[in-house]
């Protein structure tokens, strides 16, 4: 078992370097934002982002995971079937999709929340979407090969292509908010060209009937699943500028972006946990297997979380030499929402965890009913929330809704495909970790007595952690990759 959770660590050190390279880069577009933007503008940006991210899911149709899932047996056909069919029913979909939006720009303002001069960022918004989606499958294919390293330096490539092109078309050429898309447009075409190698090996212009039946079938209930995670993650958005405005929406989302280290851990460990439990799922030791890297998570999660709450108010308050502070000094007011939406991506990566069950047994029908009472939580909640109590109403209703995604995937998971989870030890850990962070609400300091009581509380974190028994340091030992 070791052996198999030290090769589970090494692929996640190996996306966990390209993802951490490429979310930095990422991060530091949020200072630079912050400080060249108003509010307003950034605000309008991330709602644009917020509608692709919902319409990416009609784009790619659930048939990344379906090719997970029959290219890892190849139960039904062979290696170049099982890349070809996903790959032309996506790009194919995605190319009328796209054109579409294209074309009915001025007419879709309105649904985007922009106004009618501004129809240049929904076509910029259509090209990003096909792109974006016509690489989901090769890149699928290079994490089922375990081509980590590839992947990761491709995805490198993507974001220094973007965060260049940024600075080069604000700061140069001093366009608006349209060199955000720009930019990003045309790092997705880049990445592509890159994968076309990838593409041309694996690909046959020829049709598996029975293969795209079963692709359909497995694929389809994330259609409606992936609308509702995407509801979730973007209707706090539109509630927020409908109740609060543009300007606090745009504090909302630059806030909400520091809660990208949790976010950060949970994408690296689910590039490399989906086809890790796929290869192990038929091992004797499965379930054990599985147990223990969900504790694992917990623990390096938990650690995470509380690193972050604790030091992050300070860090953001750092001033920079070229201009301003890491982040805006106006958008320091919502700052008290980023340990709720740390701990919310706790929730959400245990969800990643325990949806290797309902993968595993084909019962994939479930995840509309579990997201979808996700989302209704969430709608039901930011609506209730956000009137009484603003942003931190609105990253409470995020809370809640991860907290459903968890409950409802442990009961159908565990229906299908029982595991033994260490539920007290996991929930101790949860608890200690909220347990520590809290005396920063009670106990305030100035300088450097600030960041002491800050350490000491994380070293008595860790301390008890491991004097109960919870984690053993000594077996990180084990965990060297």
């Amino acid at each position: 078992m070791l052996e198999k959770i030290k090769s589970l660590s090494q692929d996640t050190v190996i996306y966990g370097i390209s993802t951490m390279v490429s979310r930095f880069f990422t991060f530091l577009l949020v200072p630079f934002y912050t400080n060249v933007f108003p509010p307003s503008d950034y605000g309008i940006i991330t709602n644009v982002f917020a509608y692709i991210a919902m319409l990416n899911v009609f784009f790619s149709i659930g048939l990344e995971s379906g090719y997970f899932k029959f290219a890892s047996t190849l139960e039904l056909g062979d290696r170049k079937e099982n890349f070809s069919q996903p790959f032309i029913i996506i790009f194919t979909n995605s190319f009328v999709l796209s054109v579409l939006i294209f074309f009915f720009a001025p007419n879709l303002t309105g649904i985007f929340l922009l106004s009618s001069s501004q129809s240049l960022l929904v076509k910029l918004a259509a090209a990003i979407l096909f792109f974006d989606a016509i690489c989901l499958v090769p890149f699928a294919y290079l994490r089922l090969q375990r081509k980590a390293k590839k992947f990761a330096l491709l995805k490198v490539i993507n974001i220094c292509i973007m965060f260049i092109l940024n600075l080069i078309l604000i700061l140069v050429l001093k366009l608006g908010i349209e060199a955000v898309f720009i930019g990003n447009l045309i790092a997705s075409a880049v990445t592509f060209i890159l994968l076309i190698p990838d593409v041309l090996t694996n690909l046959r212009l020829s049709l598996n009937k029975h293969l795209i039946r079963e692709l359909i079938f497995f694929s389809l209930p994330y259609i409606p699943a992936g609308i509702a995670s995407n509801i979730i993650q973007v209707i706090n958005r539109p509630l927020l500028l409908k109740y609060s405005g543009e300007e606090t929406l745009g504090i909302f989302q630059a806030n909400y972006k520091l809660g990208i280290f949790v976010m950060l851990f949970v994408s690296i460990f689910e590039f490399a946990w989906r086809p890790f439990f796929l290869n192990h799922a038929k091992d004797p030791d499965a379930k054990n297997l599985f147990s223990k890297v969900l504790t694992l998570f917990v623990i390096a999660a938990s650690t995470l979380f509380l690193v972050i709450s604790l030091y992050i108010p300070d860090v953001v308050k750092m001033e920079l030499p070229f201009k301003g502070n890491l982040i805006g000094e106006k958008y320091w007011v919502g700052l008290n929402i980023v340990p709720v939406v740390l701990f919310s991506y706790i929730l959400y990566g245990i969800y990643i965890n325990l949806m290797a069950g309902i993968y595993i047994e084909k019962k994939t029908k479930y995840l509309p009913l579990i997201t979808g009472i996700a989302a209704v939580t969430c709608i039901a909640s930011n609506a209730i929330l956000i009137p009484l109590f603003g942003m931190i109403g609105s990253a409470f209703a995020t809370f809640l809704s991860y907290l459903m995604m968890m409950i409802f995937i442990y009961y159908f998971s565990q229906k299908y495909y029982h595991v033994n989870y260490e539920k007290s030890k996991i929930v101790s850990i949860l608890l200690l970790a909220v347990v520590f962070y809290l005396p920063t609400y009670i106990l305030e300091f100035n300088g450097a007595l600030n960041l002491i009581f800050k350490t000491i509380l994380l070293m008595i974190f860790i301390g008890v952690l491991n004097f109960t028994g919870l984690f053993k340091l000594s077996s990180l030992k084990n965990l060297r990759v």
